[in-house]
């Protein structure tokens, strides 16, 4: 120890290496083909470490991404929900063909996921899943692994309601939480949690927060496993959606040059707030500053529309922005309404965005 500080020895990182590479299942199928960027972060090293110790191949590194760098130079922004930030990854996926491509944020505690899909418009091939839909995907395969009794699965109040459908049907508490994984870690029982933004805790008992490494894994194990037996990522979320309905998900942000425009946008949406949103009438609407809704009070609106609509406007607590989520539930009538529903959706989801640009613009 000098000056205060202790540097902690390669026993630390062999420990958490140890312990996210046993999470996968000894007896699960490992060919799986995996793309992996770190976005010039420091998970890199890591990450290849932890899926060799799992006994998977070999993971394909974008090599111009691969080593820490503190000017981020090949992405714009270094945050794989940013358009462009995983294109070096997609040119190396369509190079070598792999069944995934998995990027992580800086700090390796984020997790995207990009899956083959032909018909992806302007992906060359390749889909970006949204944090929603890995999150849906983790919460399947962690309820075919088996939930112990008392465990609960969560997420923030900002995510889909697609995992509380899903925990519902299979006899699994659940709790929505303010959003941020300080919430999210203390939900008592937590056996699975996760934030749109591409956070996942996987495993609380191992990591009890956000972590991008173990997510990987997982996601990797559900993809070899599915493969194996000839279905894919893509067929499980249309399992999903056959099952519980369509949940579609979108969002955007207000930015703002003057910080006081941030509550004046607020305060306008709770003195006039809207009666109906896109021809449907609002059927609810919480002040999450009064702790509406059972949660602690938070500066945010959250607007549920009589067709199970859902509109949450929120402050940033780091950027000088506005947030809006949205999310609209459409019902399949059946796997021949998929595509079909899928499309409704899409519109629902496209007008009420629409209606809350308007409602927001400054």
């Amino acid at each position: 120890m000098t000056d205060g500080w202790e540097t902690l020895g390669p026993d630390v990182l062999d420990a958490y290496l140890d312990a996210v590479s046993g999470l996968v299942r000894p007896d699960a199928p490992r060919a799986v083909r995996v793309v992996h960027t770190s976005l010039h972060g420091v998970g890199n090293d890591t990450v290849i470490e932890a899926f060799a110790r799992a006994g998977f191949p070999p993971l394909y590194a974008v090599a111009s991404q691969s080593q820490p760098d503190p000017e981020f130079p090949t992405v714009v922004f270094p945050n794989p929900e940013e358009a462009g930030a995983i294109d070096a990854a997609l040119e190396l996926a369509r190079e070598v063909g792999p069944d995934l491509v998995v990027a992580n944020d800086p700090d390796a505690d984020r997790c995207a996921i990009a899956v083959p899909d032909p018909a992806a418009a302007g992906g060359g091939g390749w889909r970006m899943l949204r944090g929603d839909e890995v999150g849906a995907l983790l919460g399947a395969h962690l309820l075919s692994r088996g939930v112990a009794a008392g465990g609960v699965f969560a997420n923030s109040i900002v995510s889909s309601r697609l995992l509380a459908a899903m925990a519902a049907a299979a006899g699994v508490a659940h709790e929505e939480t303010l959003t941020g994984f300080k919430w999210i870690a203390r939900v008592p029982g937590l056996a699975f949690g996760y934030e749109e933004a591409l956070g996942y805790c996987v495993a609380p008992e191992v990591v009890r927060d956000k972590d991008g490494v173990s997510a990987a894994l997982l996601v990797a194990e559900q993809a070899a496993g599915l493969a194996a037996a000839g279905r894919s990522l893509l067929d499980v979320l249309d399992d999903l959606a056959v099952e519980h309905g369509v949940y579609a998900t979108d969002a955007f942000s207000v930015r703002v040059s003057d910080l006081a425009l941030m509550p004046a946008l607020m305060e306008r949406l709770r003195s006039a707030p809207p009666t109906r949103v896109a021809g449907v009438a609002v059927a609810q609407l919480d002040d999450l500053a009064r702790g509406d809704g059972g949660l602690p009070p938070t500066d945010g609106l959250r607007f549920f529309l009589a067709d199970r609509s859902r509109v949450i406007v929120r402050p940033s607590g780091t950027e000088p922005k506005v947030k809006v989520y949205l999310e609209a539930i459409e019902p399949v009538d059946g796997r021949d309404d998929l595509v079909a529903a899928r499309a409704r959706a899409a519109t629902r989801l496209a007008a009420i965005r629409a209606a809350f640009e308007e409602l927001t613009r400054i």
